[in-house]
Parts: structure tokens; C-alpha cells; sequence
């Protein structure tokens, strides 16, 4: 069993986060950390295989974080659980010994890859002897795991700019608001909005009007 540290800040995406690591096979949440100083307190006192580690933390950056963990000693892997995209964080990130980098927001399926992907890794080079090179490249591409691919007729472009138009507008939208927002039909905007939301991003919610039905609306999660 790989034993799992959550470093989120926001508690509704570590909630989110830990549910999304039970649900993988092997791995079980050791505990949720909201701050850097939490996380390496944690670390002090409770032997972690793997952080899953967001990098914009309220007291600390996460690389400040990873650094201070391994001049403790402590040997837990590392994976990037951010939405930052500068080029100069991801080398800073992979200088510092971060193994995996997954961007925000992701879908359950993304996260799995890449724990699953950190899983046959540690099989790899787990027990003693020594390893060959086709041995070390095995282990390495075991890592390198990618997204999983959007369902069909779905753009990366359109999700982004349904999950931009849902994070600016904390009361959350209809379909046809997102439509609007976007500039897609409102048959497309529900699509993106249910995929969000089967995949644990988005919440939804009735709101009711004067007559008829209730409306569903999305609410970033």
C-alpha cells in the first residue's frame, strides 16, 4: 500500500483530492495538510511513500516546501499538483526531484494515470540487485503518463474556456449562461458542464424559478 500525503490549501479540492486517491487501487490518504509548515509538521511525525503537493501554498511556495523535506531527510516522492504553467516553475520543480507534474484542474482519470503510472515505477526499482539499462528506462517510462484524452468531439480549448467562465462566477451557471459566455450552443456547453461534473469538477445544483422545472446549474467544485 502506498501511504499518500494531501498539500492542498483550498479544503474543498483536498477533499477532492484525497477522494480522487482512494479511489485508486494501492493507495490510501495518510493525511491532508492546508499549509506548508502542516505539511512538513505531518512529515515529522508520520512516514509518507508520496505527496501530492500544490505549489502556491498561503505561508510557502511547494518548492520551498520539497527542498526543506529533503534537507530533513525525509525520502517521500513527490508529485505537482498546480496550475502553474510557467516553464521556469516546472524546471525549478524537476531540479528539486519531483517525479510527476499535473496541471489544474484535472479529472479524476488524469490523477490515476499518473499514480497508477508512480505505482509501476515503484515496482520497478523496489528490492535489492542491480538494474540494467533497459532496467532504468522501464522504471523512468512508467512516469511518463499523459492526460487521459477528452471524449470525442470534445476540444481542451472549449473545457478551458467552460472552466474559466465557471471559476470567474463563484454563483455558478446554466447552460445557456455558459453558452453565452463561451460562445457555443447550449446543447455543447451542457456537455462540457456534465463532463465537469461526472468528473468531480463542477457541482450541480436546481435553481428554481417562478413556474416549471428547475434549472440545473454548475458551480466550480
Amino acid at each position: 500500500m502506498i501511504d499518500v500525503l494531501v498539500v492542498e490549501d483550498n479544503p474543498v479540492a483536498a477533499d477532492a483530492h484525497r477522494l480522487y486517491v482512494e479511489r485508486v487501487p494501492g493507495f490510501r490518504v495518510a493525511g491532508v495538510a492546508h499549509s506548508g509548515r502542516d505539511a512538513l509538521r505531518f512529515l515529522d511525525t508520520v512516514a509518507v511513500d508520496l505527496v501530492l503537493l500544490d505549489l502556491y501554498l498561503p505561508d510557502t511556495h511547494g518548492l520551498a516546501v520539497v527542498r526543506a523535506l529533503r534537507a530533513g531527510g525525509h525520502t517521500a516522492d513527490v508529485i505537482a499538483v498546480t496550475s502553474a504553467r510557467d516553464l521556469a516553475v516546472v524546471r525549478a520543480a524537476v531540479s528539486a526531484g519531483v517525479v510527476q507534474y499535473l496541471l489544474k484542474p484535472f479529472t479524476f482519470a488524469g490523477l490515476r494515470d499518473k499514480l497508477e503510472g508512480y505505482a509501476r515505477f515503484r515496482a520497478r526499482i523496489s528490492g535489492p540487485g542491480e538494474a540494467g539499462q533497459s532496467d532504468v528506462d522501464q522504471a523512468f517510462g512508467a512516469l511518463r503518463t499523459g492526460e487521459a484524452p477528452l471524449p470525442k468531439g470534445m476540444s481542451a480549448e472549449t473545457l478551458g474556456a467552460v472552466v474559466a467562465a465557471l471559476r470567474a462566477t463563484p454563483a455558478g451557471l446554466s447552460a445557456a449562461a455558459t453558452a453565452e459566455a463561451v460562445g457555443v450552443s447550449r446543447v455543447t456547453a451542457r456537455r462540457y458542464l456534465e463532463h465537469l461534473a461526472d468528473n468531480g469538477l463542477a457541482a450541480r445544483h436546481p435553481r428554481y424559478g417562478a413556474v416549471g422545472r428547475p434549472e440545473v446549474w454548475y458551480r466550480w467544485a
